[in-house]
């Protein structure tokens, strides 16, 4: 289940794909009005979100936020794991965190390992191939 603190990311990220790019930095307190995000929340989600170099930031009165790279290059697979860690449910088929299931007799016949692969797979798949560019056409298209 995608988390509120995810929810959180993504709606910022894509209320700042809608800005220019080379454009003025964005205020927080405007991308916490548009993407509907508690400031106190957002401050720690964008400072995740600098620190992992998909946006810049630029301090003082003309300061605020913009994208470090074009929207139709970060994916929303990238954004989640920044927040969230590995896209896997469970830790025995994580790419990035594996560890092996404690009470799992045998990992390479189980059937419960095997089914969280493919959502695993599959799950990021789409969420690899799905950049903010085409998430927000999407968004626009459904307005």
């Amino acid at each position: 289940m995608l988390t509120q603190r995810s929810r959180y990311a993504l709606r910022a990220m894509l209320f700042l794909a809608t800005r220019p790019i080379d454009g003025a930095p964005t205020p927080m307190t405007r991308i916490a009005a548009e993407a509907n995000v508690p400031r106190k929340f957002l401050e720690l989600i964008l400072a995740d979100l600098r620190e992992a170099g998909f946006i810049d930031s630029t301090r003082g009165k003309m300061g605020g936020y913009r994208l470090s790279r074009a929207k139709h290059l970060i994916s929303l697979g990238e954004i989640i794991r920044v927040i969230e860690g590995p896209l896997a449910l469970v830790p025995c088929v994580s790419r990035t965190a594996y560890r092996p299931c404690a009470d799992c007799r045998d990992e390479a016949s189980c059937a419960i390992r095997h089914a969280m692969a493919r959502v695993r797979d599959e799950t990021a798949r789409i969420l690899d191939g799905t950049s903010l560019a085409d998430a927000a056409a999407r968004d626009l298209a459904a307005a």
